[in-house]
């Protein structure tokens, strides 16, 4: 008798798992979201909403964002083990799912994660092919795919602060693909996604760092690379 295949069995170049959507997808949210924390997360919540919270048990998506937290790459032959590679290394990890959220996309998955005094709350979307956007970081809104180069500025609500960074990437040669600015209101901190199609230079992010009115910058590379 022929031995009973996983849906981890199936081994391509960019996925292991039954569906792009359901593994290489929730893989990259994953990894985009450690990124933005900045460190390896200690626990992690995590909240699969409507056809994710049906299925994702079934479609192996527990383990592909399990995998993706830990920093495994979409074809990681280690994705179908990454419970017990989170045991390894400490993970805890709770699994919520909402099954009616009429308002999100229908592959929405939430993270909180924490290590140490870091904490993060990041919402993505699987779009299907592989191809995710995250559209929340802490409660700003955003809408970027993490595998252009991206970053994520948090500054003071002043005059001038888009064309000036804007200006400051165009001295490094960064051609700016995506640029959205969220603010929870007028003259409180504005949150800055930029994608570029290049790597910014450690000199300049730096300078971007010591502004007076920038608070935080978090600088993601391609995830893929």
């Amino acid at each position: 008798m022929a031995e009973k295949s996983s849906v981890f069995d199936m081994i391509g170049p960019v996925m292991i798992g039954p569906s792009s959507s359901h593994t290489a997808g929730v893989v990259r949210i994953a990894r985009a979201a450690i990124r933005i924390l900045g460190a390896a997360p200690e626990e992690a919540t995590i909240t699969f909403y409507n056809s994710f919270a049906r299925t994702y048990e079934g479609h192996g998506s527990d383990r592909a964002i399990i995998a993706g937290l830990l920093d495994m790459k979409t074809d990681d032959k280690r994705i179908k083990d990454a419970f017990a590679h989170a045991a390894e290394r400490g993970l805890k990890y709770t699994f919520k799912s909402v099954g009616n959220a009429s308002a999100m996309h229908p592959n929405t998955i939430k993270l909180n994660l924490r290590a140490s005094d870091a904490t993060v709350e990041v919402i993505g979307q699987s779009r299907g092919g592989g191809v995710i956007s995250i559209v929340e970081v802490d409660g700003f809104t955003a809408s970027f795919s993490a595998t252009l180069h991206t970053l994520i500025i948090d500054a003071g609500d002043v005059k001038g602060s888009i064309a000036f960074i804007a200006s400051v990437l165009a001295h490094d040669e960064c051609n700016i693909a995506t640029m959205s600015v969220s603010r929870k209101g007028r003259n409180e901190k504005a949150r800055q996604f930029i994608e570029m199609d290049s790597g910014i230079k450690p000199i300049t992010l730096e300078y971007l760092r010591q502004l007076s009115w920038v608070k935080h910058v978090v600088y993601i590379p391609n995830i893929d690379l």
